[in-house]
């Protein structure tokens, strides 16, 4: 059975009610769906925002759900497109070099890594935690990217963390300590064939990169050969 999504947890059957709402409150404004001041600012998604709420509240938290739901509703509207990584493909990926990626971002997707193959320090002065995936999409800005990195979904864990960066693919991206991007940071990592995230411009570029695999998925769709994807039907904050 595929692994269930944080769209699936989260969001599930009652999104084929409330989406399709606010797709058309957005069509009769005439408002950009990626415009998130815009998009936040509409009643029905007002409601969702307070029905996914808990009753203790989230605190300065509300960010990272605001960006949650606005990534989920473009991620059901482009068609709830799924890209699911390999072992095999996630390293290849993590390989490539600078100028394979293509310039113009990507339709809204989420990217599923391999479990526990990814990891970052999300919350300062807690354990890191295991990437998920993103969910991946274009800003109104040309050239600009928004990626929001799930972490930590457990199964007996309730809910997971979320990191959101963006922005346009990042020049020269080098760490300061030499060690190659995504390089694992963990104690064994590796030995253990492990990656790391340092910092959000990583999870900017792991979006452009991600992009790469959605050029690569659409060319599989039309016909292409085998890739090795398969397609499917919260400074660190929490």
């Amino acid at each position: 059975m595929p692994r269930p999504t944080p769209f699936d947890l989260v969001f599930g059957p009652p999104s084929q009610e409330v989406f399709p709402k606010i797709r058309l409150a957005l069509d009769q404004a005439g408002h950009d769906a990626r415009d998130r001041d815009r998009f936040l600012m509409l009643r029905d998604v007002v409601t969702l925002m307070r029905d996914l709420r808990p009753e203790e509240g989230l605190g300065e938290a509300i960010d990272q759900l605001a960006a949650l739901v606005h990534h989920a509703y473009l991620f059901w509207e482009a068609g709830e497109h799924t890209l699911e990584l390999s072992q095999e493909r996630l390293a290849d990926m993590l390989a490539l070099p600078h100028a394979d990626v293509p310039s113009e971002p990507p339709p809204a997707c989420y990217v599923q890594a391999p479990e526990r193959r990814v990891w970052a320090a999300v919350i300062p002065g807690r354990p890191p935690e295991p990437l998920d995936g993103c969910f991946v999409h274009s800003s109104p800005e040309a050239g600009s990217l928004r990626v929001l990195g799930v972490f930590g979904m457990y199964p007996e864990r309730e809910g997971f963390s979320v990191v959101e960066a963006a922005g346009p693919r990042p020049v020269a991206l080098a760490r300061e300590d030499g060690t190659a991007l995504f390089a694992p940071v963990l104690p064994g990592g590796a030995a253990a064939r492990l990656f790391s995230l340092v910092d959000e411009e990583e999870l900017v570029e792991l979006g452009w990169r991600m992009h790469k695999l959605e050029a690569w998925s659409s060319e599989l769709r039309a016909g292409g050969s085998e890739l090795g994807v398969t397609s499917s039907q919260l400074p660190a904050p929490r």
